[in-house]
């Protein structure tokens, strides 16, 4: 008789979280299940004497704390996760996977629930995770730590205080594909913060790893081993020429070919990072062949994978007259003169905007190749265009003579002059602002009035005899 009762009160309590895990796993369900109370329902369930149970429940938790910030802050307020760090040291390796979700998902939201995550004591608990000998286990908690390190750079430092990054390494190496896209994804989120947080993630010997992945035929492990590598290279020149001293030209140039679009953008990111630093990074990229190799990226994808090839051509150009005009030979300029027709994105056009005026501005010779692309009466355009962002219009005629005197010889300030605008309207703030660019007499020589206004001038001239 005692036996079936308690068999009964099992059965109900694993049908329960069953169900519950399974209601979560729909949005249109979240709402009456938070009203429901489900929260605290489920807290005594991760410490049920049932494993299978305790592993419902946490999984349930970690659905619900997905959804949102409310859900999420309801796991804390409920006291829930001092008792999920406990079982994640204790238990089996099906609660520590449901363990670790629930806390990656409670991390996700905000540094505010991150740091509650981090004030628990979870840190060093998903550092022994690390080291667990299922690769699931140690996919989860190399998530649960990424998606708390990519907040801010002292919840990163948390993350590598807690002694996470020598372990994240060995994950890179493991032969689980997964394990290593998600640990690779956690070195990037605690690098992208700061050279010192970039450093420790080198001085754990990430980046030769890293490296010899750019070979790996999985797209998705190819995005986050690139973004990885970007994030590292951005910080300083010392950091670059560490990330090409792991030899990564020619084969990261493969990449930007790759049928995968977000490895393409990954991939010309990284390049970007390493050209900004120095003249010689944006030479050593001009001799692998790096500049045609973006050139032709950005000629076979469209949008937002553009843009960091965009930029990347605009920062090797602005280093010198030389790199600028391996720019030009490449054949950069068509190309950009296309984004800037094409890209509806008023940023995607600033950017084209602003890495034309790298090229350009450098000598009489690189301000032609610009003009002689016909790319002046677009910018002109839009800089006229009432709808573009401010941002795009201050990048169409930056203020250096080389620019200004351009704008001159290509009719571009004639152009202006002739443009009719109601007075007080945008279009004539604008029509000011070029003007403002130069001298009063050179403007006024522009005006259409100008040589009707001469030759009156000229007719009744009273010669002095």
């Amino acid at each position: 008789m005692f036996h079936r009762v308690f068999e009964q009160y099992q059965r109900a309590r694993t049908q329960f979280v069953q169900a519950v895990a399974e209601l979560a796993t729909r949005p249109q369900n979240i709402e009456t299940l938070q009203n429901a109370g489900v929260m605290a329902l489920l807290r005594p369930l991760l410490l049920d004497v049932v494993p299978n149970i305790q592993q419902t429940a946490a999984m349930a938790l970690g659905r619900l704390a997905n959804y949102n910030n409310d859900l999420a802050e309801a796991v804390v307020k409920g006291d829930i996760l001092p008792q999920l760090v406990y079982s994640l040291a204790e238990q089996n390796r099906f609660y520590k996977k449901a363990a670790a979700f629930v806390l990656r998902a409670v991390a996700k939201h905000s540094p505010q629930l991150a740091q509650a995550i981090v004030n628990c004591g979870a840190l060093d608990t998903l550092v022994i995770c690390l080291e667990d000998f299922d690769p699931g286990v140690k996919e989860a908690a190399s998530w649960a730590l990424g998606y708390i390190a990519r907040h801010n750079a002292e919840l990163s430092q948390a993350v590598v205080d807690a002694g996470a990054i020598p372990f994240l390494v060995l994950c890179i190496q493991e032969p689980e594909t997964a394990l290593r896209r998600i640990a690779a994804s956690a070195l990037s989120d605690v690098s992208k913060h700061s050279p010192e947080l970039a450093q420790t993630v080198v001085d754990a010997g990430a980046i030769a790893h890293l490296a010899q992945m750019i070979f790996n035929p999985d797209a998705k492990l190819k995005r986050q081993v690139l973004s990885a590598l970007s994030q590292i290279a951005k910080h300083s020149v010392d950091l670059a020429e560490m990330v090409v001293e792991a030899e990564i030209f020619p084969v990261v140039l493969t990449c930007l070919k790759d049928s995968d679009e977000y490895v393409k953008k990954n991939a010309a990111t990284l390049i970007r990072e390493i050209a900004k630093h120095t003249p010689e990074l944006s030479q050593l990229i001009v001799n692998a062949g790096g500049v045609a190799a973006v050139i032709d990226c950005i000629g076979c994808c469209k949008g937002n994978v553009r843009l960091p090839g965009i930029m990347m051509l605009g920062y090797v150009a602005a280093h010198s007259e030389n790199l600028a005009m391996a720019v030009i030979l490449s054949k950069a300029i068509p190309q950009l003169a296309v984004c800037l027709s094409e890209e509806p994105e008023d940023h995607i056009k600033a950017a084209a905007a602003w890495s034309l005026g790298q090229i350009g501005r450098h000598t009489p010779e690189h301000a032609r190749a610009v003009a002689v692309a016909n790319v002046l009466p677009v910018l002109l355009s839009f800089y006229m265009a009432s709808e573009s962002a401010e941002d795009l219009q201050v990048k169409v005629l930056p203020h250096d003579p080389k620019a200004r005197r351009l704008f001159v010889t290509s009719g571009g300030l004639k152009k202006v002059q002739e443009i009719k605008a109601e007075a007080g309207s945008l279009l004539q703030e604008y029509i000011n602002t070029i003007n403002n660019c130069y001298p009063e007499e050179i403007v006024r020589y522009y005006s259409p009035e100008y040589s009707e206004a001469l030759l009156e001038r000229v007719e009744n001239y009273q010669p002095v005899l």
